[in-house]
């Protein structure tokens, strides 16, 4: 066990991470040459396409130093803010971590969010400055900033570029030389740590696992003990590129183990692998319930796929636990599931995913987030969606989640970053200048004013030089009221969105406005209203698509143009009453996207 070294690597999104990750692969000849391409960790098209990391992958690697082979177990997290789950599971299977920095944009406030969770953890810290050969390195202001953030010396910071491969060798010795090795009794009973799993078609689930004390050997009788069933392990293995299958795995070990499970309930991240004959009674402490930040409404387009659409995010859970889901109805959109996310970009990704993965046309409604209501009767009730609000008269007020924002930008966009957030009713709490062109904001915003399109715009102000990472703190009262979109006098659910009074008048106005846009004409007049309990606050006309009936009529009196006209008139009333307004797809995406 002493010779195992397991380790993940923790960055801020674009940083290098899994660039780095191929050259530590190319360097201890893990990859034959056929197998060689660009982020080779980045297996889902939809990352190569992205260029973001989505899941933690885990693979292993052999290193030789001074006679001696050492097994890595290598874990490459992602960056962006959304996945910051996917980091925690990476970190509790692991005892150290390459902290990587862009040597060109310094520190960034994923980067510090990351490298607590580390802390937290007791993971060895070993720092690296990545793209130093890039033109407009900065590496002594960098270090300076490294230095500050996590008390090490200078000269423990290694050089590093993930294009050139210059300091990789330094690397591969420092995990060797600080990260400790795997700490377990490999004679005592099994203790196994799950931290991630996947669905496959032909082999059931495929859960993978460190374990931290006892052995594992093909074919023995184990347990899950959370869920309390028992399998036999079909095969057990480690993970390179590919699955390798062996016959025993001891502590200290990552591998997959494959037990012909079927259902997905049966296989939760965080669960605690034994033996049968020998079981323990501990479960390793390793993960926390993840909270859910945005909600939307997921549908299958078709009412048919309803069954098909609720197997796809349970096969889609067990590759990604920070999704969750419960099923929900909506006159507009009938039988679909309120789905849980961890950000805007998670939600887009499942979209994505169901569709690539599965085959899924899937119709999401706006986002939001949950707010508590406080009824006249001293009862607190937690609503999800604009649809489930009690009405009026029987609500006392209404409170709403609020976060604590860390900002780190440029001074030079300092204004535009303020007046953002403000104009998204933050409160500035602190405002700390980390070097003479460096700021960090922090900020108490409520939840909801991000959900939207704050990251987006917060990118286009500072050029993509701001960073953003928020926890959520508590619920504090708002004055919010609930918005609703008619057509034709008819509310559409899926439209309906609980939003600030003050913003109430722009945001119907704005919507209105796009959806006269994307309705298609009908043979009659569309009424698009949004509405604030029975007051109209803004109102579009989608017009008639009509006939020219007067063509025919050359000369001779007005009387019989507007006889004709009249009869038009009588008809297009007539089909009003009958015809029904369908709401296309790009409607509901649009909405997210006003501005």
């Amino acid at each position: 066990m002493k010779n195992i070294r397991n380790f993940c690597i923790i960055a801020h999104i674009d940083h290098g991470k899994s660039t780095l990750a191929d050259r530590l692969l190319d360097s201890t000849n893990t990859l034959l040459e056929k197998e060689k391409m660009s982020q080779v960790l980045d297996n889902m098209d939809l990352e190569r396409e992205r260029g973001i990391t989505i899941k933690s992958h885990a693979i292993q690697m052999d290193y030789e130093l001074d006679g001696e082979i050492y097994v890595f177990n290598l874990i490459d997290t992602p960056g962006h803010v959304d996945f910051s789950y996917e980091v925690s599971r990476s970190i509790a299977a692991c005892e150290g971590a390459l902290l990587i920095v862009d040597a060109t944009q310094g520190i960034q406030a994923q980067t510090i969010s990351n490298l607590y969770l580390a802390i937290e953890n007791d993971l060895e810290i070993i720092p690296v400055l990545n793209k130093m050969d890039m033109d407009s390195a900065m590496p002594e202001e960098v270090k300076d900033q490294i230095v500050e953030l996590i008390g090490c010396k200078r000269e423990e910071i290694i050089e590093a570029s993930g294009k050139t491969g210059l300091g990789v060798p330094e690397i591969l010795e420092a995990i060797v030389k600080r990260v400790p090795h795997p700490v377990g009794k490999v004679d005592e009973p099994l203790q196994a740590l799950i931290f991630d799993s996947v669905f496959n078609s032909y082999r059931g689930i495929i859960a993978y696992f460190k374990i931290v004390n006892g052995k594992i050997r093909k074919g023995e009788h184990v347990k899950f003990i959370a869920t309390g069933k028992e399998y036999h392990a079909d095969e057990i293995g480690i993970l390179r590129l590919t699955m390798e299958p062996r016959n025993e795995l001891r502590a200290g070990d990552v591998g997959y183990i494959i037990s012909g499970i079927k259902t997905s309930k049966e296989v939760k991240v965080g669960d605690t692998i034994t033996t049968v004959l020998n079981p323990t009674q501990e479960h390793i402490a390793g993960f926390q319930n993840v909270k859910p930040m945005v909600f939307a409404g997921v549908y299958p387009v078709d009412a048919d796929d309803y069954e098909d659409l609720r197997s796809s995010l349970e096969k889609l859970q067990l590759n990604d636990a920070s999704l969750t889901f419960e099923p929900e109805s909506s006159a507009a959109l009938g039988f679909g599931f309120r789905c849980g996310f961890l950000g805007l970009l998670h939600m887009e990704i499942v979209q994505e995913r169901l569709d690539r993965e599965f085959d899924m046309d899937v119709i999401t409604t706006v986002p939001n987030v949950s707010f508590k209501i406080h009824t006249t009767k001293g009862e607190i009730i937690e609503v999800h969606n604009p649809s489930g609000m009690p009405s009026h008269n029987i609500i006392d007020h209404l409170e709403e989640p609020y976060i604590h924002a860390q900002i780190i930008t440029k001074t030079e966009y300092l204004g535009g970053v303020m007046k953002l957030c403000l104009d998204k009713r933050g409160i500035l709490k602190n405002q700390v200048y980390l070097s003479s062109d460096r700021i960090e904001l922090s900020f108490d915003m409520p939840l909801s004013e991000i959900v939207f399109d704050f990251y987006d715009k917060l990118k286009s102000i500072s050029k993509g030089y701001a960073s953003f990472d928020y926890y959520l703190t508590d619920y504090r009262p708002a004055k919010l009221i609930k918005l609703d979109i008619l057509l034709n006098g008819e509310p559409v659910d899926a439209l309906s969105a609980l939003i600030h009074v003050d913003h109430s008048q722009t945001f119907g106005r704005k919507i209105c406005e796009k959806l006269k846009q994307l309705i298609p004409r009908q043979q009659f007049d569309i009424a698009i209203q949004a509405a604030i309990g029975a007051k109209i606050i803004a109102r579009e006309t989608v017009k008639a698509v009509r006939k020219d009936v007067t063509a025919k009529c050359y000369g001779g009196d007005i009387s019989r143009k507007r006889k004709l006209l009249e009869k038009q008139k009588k008809g297009k009333k007539r089909m009003r009453q009958i015809g029904n307004v369908e709401v296309p797809q790009t409607a509901f995406l649009a909405v997210l996207k006003l501005d």
